[in-house]
């Protein structure tokens, strides 16, 4: 069956703070100069924000410039901070940096406490009203090409396709967005964003992409246990303990609400490691059980985050596209935050696609203007501040810290140091082999603070249409079992927060890899840690996957 298409001036892949950012500056432009052009953004999920996680303390600086009424407007951006904390955790114990030893980055007074689920479905709503025509549950599965090899657009996946392949009751074509210009929005590890790496060789001469796993649960608590504008972040136990890094976030705000969040990076070492099982861990500490007793989880989710830093921002223009946002990779790690960067590369690339198309141009060229101009912009200030941070860690998790803080403090005194420093290697390069390495024993989950992966998974409201194909696509189906089991214990059993991959012993007693593709949350976790790169996440169909509330 023949795909039918539709033409647009822009097409933005995926309906994140970047994306949306994009289509609104896009129609706020055309309206400014009178020059109308048409803009359509495609969301895999459900509805915009279905698949939107973060912690999120936001920095409200692209908010402002994007729309500088956004209070009168009732945007979801409530709770501002007033109390910031920084702990060191040991276990039992924990030791409090003091705020005046911090440097000024890292002070959140000024910036808010939101759910960025429910700001990026604000944003959807003035984007429509501005004239975008958003299509959620419509997954982009294919990039078009001209003639010449320049991006014509994207095809969305079919809808009604079988496990086996064949066409149901139902089946309907996916359809083709033709485009000037199209703008990736899709997020850490874009499963089409790839693709593009490859063809334009756009990661050619900059470091590999680092990532870190999110974890995040959303609690109600009781109300004498709430301190709205309170903000913590930690390190330390229980990471230190296995000689892996990352740390946590913990903010009260709304009404009676704590997100609380536990970020691992992928370069951890030991296979027998489980992010999951670290975080739920962590939630036992006194200094964070204390926030938590006596309430209830009401959501979880799990998310890849970039990491690698301005080291590792790849060529963000090719004939007829751009990136944006996380699939670029802008993501100020210290400050955990990048949704401001992420709105601001939106924009920066809308003001260079709008002026191409006022003057005329077919958009088959690539958008100079949009690296150009966010080199001189406050986004890449934001993120060269802090590019030491992430690889120093390599010196250890407090010598790391240590260094880092004195790299921002010279910052802060208007110096900057003269070196760089590299990532050397991906992450799924880092895994030792599992006979090198101790197994960690979790503790089992106490139902209060603690609980298990499916119970989890089913707090996500995932859900996928069972019977189509599945879309965590194995290179090689041998490999999990004749070469990541006994070589590193098949790690995916653990790296994975939603119980997809299992080992099972099969009918004749021989080891089986099972892929439980329903649970799946879509961070994207395995696609980048697979130490095989066996793994291929590819889009299921549009609609499928979580379907977040307020996270």
């Amino acid at each position: 069956m023949a795909r039918e298409s539709m033409e647009y001036d822009v097409v933005i892949v995926g309906g994140g703070p970047a994306g949306l950012a994009a289509a609104i500056r896009l129609k706020q432009l055309a309206a400014e100069q009178e020059h109308e052009i048409s803009v359509c953004l495609i969301e895999k999920g459900s509805e915009v924000g279905a698949h939107i996680l973060s912690g999120a303390v936001i920095d409200p600086i692209a908010l402002n410039e994007l729309i500088p009424d956004w209070k009168d407007k009732d945007a979801p951006v409530g709770t501002e901070v007033n109390d910031d904390r920084f702990l060191w955790l040991t276990q039992p114990s924990s030791f409090r940096f003091p705020n005046f030893a911090m440097p000024r980055l890292m002070n959140n007074h000024g910036n808010h406490i939101i759910s960025l689920g429910n700001l990026c479905r604000w944003l959807g709503q003035q984007a429509e009203a501005l004239g975008v025509e958003i299509y959620p549950g419509f997954a982009a599965a294919e990039v078009l090409y001209n003639d010449d090899g320049s991006v014509k657009g994207v095809a969305t996946g079919d809808m009604g396709v079988a496990k086996d392949g064949h066409h149901k009751d139902g089946y309907t074509a996916g359809m083709e967005l033709h485009a000037k210009y199209t703008f990736f929005a899709e997020g850490a590890r874009g499963s089409l964003t790839k693709t593009l790496f490859e063809k334009f060789k756009l990661r050619t001469g900059v470091d590999p992409q680092k990532f870190g796993i999110g974890l995040k649960e959303l609690w109600e608590v009781p109300k004498d246990k709430h301190k709205p504008g309170l903000v913590v972040h930690t390190q330390g136990w229980p990471l230190s303990e296995s000689k892996s890094q990352g740390g946590s976030f913990m903010y009260h705000y709304d009404e009676n609400l704590v997100s609380i969040g536990f970020v691992v990076h992928l370069n951890y070492e030991n296979p027998f490691l489980s992010p999951f099982d670290e975080f739920q861990r962590f939630k036992t500490h006194p200094e964070v059980r204390q926030h938590l007793d006596g309430g209830k989880r009401i959501a979880y989710g799990a998310r890849a985050i970039n990491e690698g830093g301005i080291q590792s921002i790849p060529k963000l223009v090719f004939p007829g596209g751009a990136l944006i946002g996380c699939s670029a990779g802008f993501v100020n790690v210290p400050r955990i935050k990048g949704s401001h960067n992420a709105m601001k590369s939106g924009m920066l690339a809308a003001e260079a696609a709008f002026a191409a198309l006022k003057g005329g141009s077919e958009g088959r060229d690539e958008l100079a203007a949009y690296p150009q101009a966010l080199r001189k912009s406050w986004l890449w200030k934001d993120l060269d501040k802090v590019r030491n941070v992430k690889p120093a860690l390599r010196w250890g998790t407090l010598l790391g810290t240590l260094y880092g803080g004195f790299d921002m403090w010279v910052h802060d005194l208007g110096l900057r140091l003269p070196w760089t420093l590299r990532h050397h290697k991906a992450d799924h390069e880092s895994l030792k082999p599992a006979s090198e390495c101790k197994p960690i024993a979790y503790p089992r989950p106490d139902g209060a603070v603690s609980f298990d992966k499916l119970s989890s998974v089913f707090l996500s409201a995932t859900n996928h249409e069972e019977d189509q194909p599945v879309h965590l696509r194995l290179k090689d189906p041998s490999i999990p079992i004749g070469v990541n089991l006994p070589k590193w214990a098949e790690p995916a059993q653990r790296y994975c927060p939603a119980g997809v991959y299992e080992v099972v012993d099969g009918d004749n007693g021989e080891k089986r890899f099972q892929i439980n593709a329903q649970n799946c949350v879509h961070c994207k976790t395995c696609d980048i840690k697979d130490p095989s790169q066996n793994i291929n996440w590819v889009v299921p169909e549009g609609g499928g996957g979580p379907n977040y509330s307020s996270m």
